[in-house]
């Protein structure tokens, strides 16, 4: 494996892992066995890279810098040439998961993410027609936190939680990174991913009203959407869930964000343009 570095790139949000123990913590939480399709994004210098293949996982690498093809070209040789390693130098933000070799259920996302990325590839991976069988991130500690964790909803944990089950696995200290970030990560883990919570809802619909809902957070729910139904009648429909008055975005779990958007959607929904007059 090679330790040549290179200079990080801001743009790209680079902390690259220099710890040998948290790959293997990594591959661990996605239990990976010989014979795994695993899609592994930015994969540096190839730290994390390295411990897929030594378990005899086929590994997808998608990485955006130049710099770092040239590097696993090199280390990992042997690998590319046996068709155990592809390498797909991409901008992973404009990733079309159709372009590439795997199968919805049949493959495994393992990877390292820049922060300012971590939403964007929750919803890459999850909120697709081809979905993995199992992400593991290695992420921001209190984004981890947030999504696994926190008593209180966000608009993050409810959109890993409506495809599948969060985890909070272990702390990540910054020390196990070059250039070390300013905070500590975490590793997270998404089992049981699928889309059974919308064979009766659109999803995009569903994602409509938790934006709607979450535009205000400090606000009423009430107020919020009174602007795209009748007050007297939300208050009916927020008994009839157990909801009080003055309940807010965050303090509704995922079920009964489910049940409120069904609720409204019996209601006549909202109107096309409903985002634009939040």
């Amino acid at each position: 494996m090679s330790d040549r570095p290179f200079e990080k790139k801001k743009s790209l949000g680079q902390h690259f892992l220099t710890s040998d123990i948290v790959p293997q913590w990594m591959c661990d939480a996605a239990a990976i066995t010989s014979g795994d399709t695993v899609v592994e994004v930015g994969p540096g210098t190839g730290v994390l890279t390295h411990e897929l293949l030594s378990r005899g996982a086929m590994v997808i690498a998608l990485e955006a810098d130049q710099r770092a093809i040239a590097v696993l070209e090199e280390t990992f040789a042997a690998e590319i040439a046996n068709n155990q390693l592809h390498l797909v130098h991409c901008d992973v933000r404009e990733l079309d998961l159709a372009t590439i070799d795997v199968v919805a259920g049949e493959y495994k996302v393992v990877a390292n993410i820049p922060y300012y990325l971590s939403g964007r590839l929750f919803r890459t991976f999850l909120d697709t027609d081809i979905q993995p069988a199992q992400l593991v991130f290695l992420v921001q500690k209190e984004v981890a936190y947030r999504i696994a964790r926190d008593r209180k909803s966000s608009l993050l944990s409810l959109a890993v939680r409506a495809f599948g089950t969060p985890q909070y696995v272990r702390t990540v200290s910054r020390g196990h990174f070059s250039p070390s970030p300013h905070v500590d990560s975490a590793i997270i883990s998404v089992t049981d991913i699928s889309q059974d919570h919308f064979t009766t809802i659109d999803r995009a619909t569903f994602f409509r009203y938790l934006h709607i809902g979450f535009s205000a957070k400090r606000k009423q729910l009430v107020g919020i959407f009174a602007k795209h139904f009748d007050r007297e009648t939300l208050v009916t429909y927020y008994a009839e869930l157990g909801l009080a008055p003055d309940v807010r975005a965050e303090d509704l779990s995922l079920s009964t964000w489910l049940k409120l958007t069904t609720r409204l959607e019996q209601a006549g929904g909202l109107a096309p343009d409903a985002a634009d007059h939040v």
